[in-house]
Order: structure tokens, then sequence, then C-alpha cells
């Protein structure tokens, strides 16, 4: 079920108002009941992995818990292997298979091992870390064991965060399940607010970017540097406004009800490094590995060449986590670079700065950094290695053709699948969607606008809501996120 689906508006209005009627002591079955609902809207047969997965961890946090020694990181390990080989079987069978028959191919030899005709689960990457984050937290012994096991199912599958995240520890979540949670009305505008903000992020700005990416990187032998660029940057916003526009709906929907998930994202391309980009950009995934593998392998408390080591295995692991895909992996191991290199040369470029008094130009470190961000997404969204190589190096070849074409003043604006006005609105919502955030980074505007007259707050209301209706695009396009 799309939250930019009008299934979902009257899913969403049915189960909210139901949940502020229900007895306290039902919520839960209300809530679980409704999230199962919600992911057998995709393909229903897919709630027996969550079913399996759930019923190990639960079993296995009790027996954690319970046990001593060496058996509870016996039974930690028996949950850890459930869950990623569920995640194995349905995301990486494939990948693996097909790397092996190429291998094997290179020696004349042929791959006995068939291939699995089966669809990827929505979100599967993100409960199975959620429940994984579950069993190690009762290991670590930070979080006791839940006894109830629908409140601990609910706790997987609680529907705002269930497919696309943010990816919830159990000390956040779990307790929350427990508390009466009453009608508040500051706290119910200031939810939907969120979820109209995150609805015009997706359907406005996304979708609409969505079809100039799509054009230019599904075609783009027939494409110039200049439209391979302004692809990109496009797709570097939609997948911003994609991403975080869900993260907003889910985090709005659950404040509704009373519930406080984590901040997802915080102005990522207002980053000054990449470093700082990772503190901002899915912050509920950039943490988890923090705490559960670079932590685990180390962190920074070892040698300075296996603290380098730990760093781009973190970024190894993110960009396969994404997808099993060489491109994602590829996408992984440039961010884990830049973020090594970054440490590596952080005295010379500061030194490099200073004598050229660049650290005197405004915004130049953001820049700089969005464009690293930009250019590792061309791996990201290509559909193949070779299709990234290949848009990389016309981008770059490009560039000479296109000076001289302006110089002699020749039009270089193609079309990339929007008209002009649009591409124009395009660039305006962001321009828009930055200006926002910079206000956002001073002060909250949710509470700007809640501090002002009722009739200014109605016509920021409406406003926004006309916007959806007029300039959003209905094309029930799915959120990049679910695939992962």
């Amino acid at each position: 079920m799309l939250f930019n689906s009008i299934h979902f508006a009257f899913f969403f209005l049915i189960v909210t108002t139901l949940y502020f009627i229900l007895p306290h002591k039902y919520r839960w079955i209300l809530l679980l009941s409704s999230s199962c609902y919600f992911y057998m809207a995709f393909v229903p047969i897919y709630i027996l992995i969550l079913g399996f997965t759930i019923v190990i961890d639960y079993f296995a946090g009790i027996y954690i818990e319970n046990a001593e020694g060496s058996r509870r990181k016996l039974f930690l390990t028996f949950s850890l292997i459930a869950n990623i080989g569920v995640l194995a079987v349905f995301k990486y069978y494939n990948f693996l298979d097909h790397n092996l028959s190429f291998l094997l191919h290179g020696f004349g030899l042929q791959n006995p091992i068939p291939y699995l005709s089966i669809l990827l689960p929505i979100g599967l990457s993100f409960h199975t870390f959620q429940a994984m984050s579950y069993t190690i937290e009762v290991y670590r012994g930070h979080q006791s064991a839940e006894r109830h096991f629908g409140i601990y199912s609910l706790y997987v599958m609680f529907y705002p965060q269930l497919v696309a995240g943010p990816i919830e520890r159990p000390q956040n979540l779990l307790h929350q399940f427990r508390e009466k949670h009453v009608f508040d009305y500051e706290r119910v505008t200031s939810g939907l607010r969120l979820m109209a903000w995150g609805l015009f992020k997706k359907i406005v700005i996304a979708d609409r970017l969505a079809i100039v990416a799509d054009t230019v990187y599904n075609n783009y032998q027939q494409y110039n540097s200049l439209s391979l660029i302004i692809g990109t940057v496009f797709f570097t916003f939609q997948i911003f406004c994609d991403f975080s526009g869900y993260s907003d709906m889910a985090i709005g929907a659950a404040r509704i009800m009373g519930f406080k998930l984590m901040t997802n994202f915080d102005r990522p391309y207002q980053s000054k490094s990449i470093n700082e980009f990772w503190k901002r950009w899915h912050i509920s995934l950039s943490s988890w590995f923090k705490d559960y593998l670079y932590i685990t392998l180390g962190g920074n408390r070892v040698t300075v060449p296996r603290w380098y080591l730990n760093l781009f295995i973190v970024f190894l692991v993110s960009g396969l986590w994404h997808g099993a895909n060489w491109t994602f992996i590829i996408w992984g191991a440039l961010h884990g670079f830049y973020i090594v290199f970054g440490i590596i040369t952080k005295k010379w470029r500061e030194n490099l700065n200073k004598f050229f008094y660049l650290n005197r130009i405004p915004f130049l470190p953001v820049i700089s950094t969005f464009m690293l961000v930009a250019f590792a997404l061309i791996f990201f969204r290509a559909n193949n290695v070779h299709s990234a190589i290949n848009i990389i190096k016309n981008i770059f070849v490009g560039i000479p053709d296109l000076i001289n074409r302006f110089l002699n003043h020749q039009f270089i604006l193609e079309n990339m699948g929007l008209s002009n006005k649009d591409m124009f609105l395009s660039v305006f919502l962001i321009f828009f969607l930055e200006t926002v955030q910079y206000i956002q980074s001073k002060k909250s505007i949710s509470e700007i606008v809640s501090q002002n007259p009722f009739y200014i707050r109605l016509a920021v209301y409406y406003g926004l809501l006309f916007a959806i209706v007029f300039l959003g695009v209905f094309e029930d396009r799915q959120f990049i996120y679910f695939q992962f």
C-alpha cells in the first residue's frame, strides 16, 4: 500500500479514528492487524516470511536473556543466521548465482545451481535490520526480552515504518506500545503538517524530477553532457525528496497516534563534508551500521590502517544493503573512499584552503560535497555498471562540445520529458525546497506556522493542499526505497 495512494488515505483515516475510539488495552490488536493488512496489500504470501522471523526472534530474545555464558551467544547467532539467511535467499541468492555463473564461464564450466524466480519482499532489509537490533540489544543487556508476543510482533510490523523505516531501536519504540496516548490537538495537527509536507515532497517534487531522471538515464546515449548533468542533479534531489518524503509521512502518521519515531534526515544537502552528510542522510541506517558493524569491527580503537579498512567495509556493506547489484556496491565503495581520503588529506586540504583563501568562499564546501554525492549517485541510478561508466564518460567528453556550441549561440538544452514550463517549475521547486530547509535550520517552520493566527495557518494549509492537488504528478510511483 503506497502512502501516495487513495487506498492509504482511507486506511489511515479508518485506523487512526479507531485507534482513539478503542480502549487502550485493545489498541495493539488494531495496530498489529492493520499492519498485517498494510503489508499484505503488496504481496500477501510474504507475510509468512515476516511471521517466520518474528517467531524466531521472539523466542531468541527470551532464551538469550535467560541463558548464561556461551549459550547466550549461541542463541544470538541462531537469530542472526535466520534473519540474514532470509535476506540472503530473497535478495542476494540470484546475484551470487549470476556472478558464480560468470566466473565459471571464464573457466569453461557450467553453473549447476539453478536460478530462482522469486520476488524481493517489500522492505525486507528494513524490518530485518530492525529485528536484528532487538536481539543484539537483548544480548548486550540494553533491552529486556519482550514477553508479549503481540507487542513484539507490532515492534517489527508497525505499519508507518514497516517498509522503509526509520529503522527503530527497541529501547525507543517497544515501550511506546504500552503507553496510553490520548488525542492531542497540537500533536495531531503537527503530525498532519508533517505528512502533508512529506506528500508534497514526494508527488510534487520527486515524481516530477523522476520524469527527467528516468528519461535521461534510460536513453543516455541520446543526450548531451548538459542533459546528463541535469538528469543527475534532478535524480539527486528526487531520491532525497522521495525517501525523506516517505520518512516524513511515516513519522507524521506515528506522531498523530502519539508515537515518536527517530529523525531520519536533517538537511543532508547542506552538509560541508561527506562525513557530515552521513550524519544527516538516512540517519537510522548509518547509526545502525555504526552501532552494530563499525563498533563490532573495532571502530577507531585499532591501528590507523585497520581503522580505514573498518570505515571502508561499513560503506561497502551499506552499498550491498541497498541492492544486489555491482552499481550499489560501487556506490558504497565510493563513499568509503570519500571518507577515508577525506581523513588522510584533512590537514593538507585545510592548508590549501587557507593558502588560496578558499575557506572564505561561502557555500564552497557545501557545493563540493553535493557534487561528490551526485557523482556517486550516477552508479546508484544507472541500470548497470556499463551504463554508469558511459554516462560519466559522456559527461566529461561532451563538455568541450557543449562550450563550443554555447559560444556559437547554438541551443544546447534538449527535450528531457518535461515541457519548458515544467522544467522551470522543477528548478524553482528545488530552490524552494532548499530555502525551506535553510529556514528550518534556524527555526522549526512547523512552530512558526503554529504560532500564527488561525487565518494564516489556514492559508498555509490550503496553499500546501492546492499545490499537491494542482502540481502533483499522480502516477502512483512507488517509493524508491521500497525495493530495498
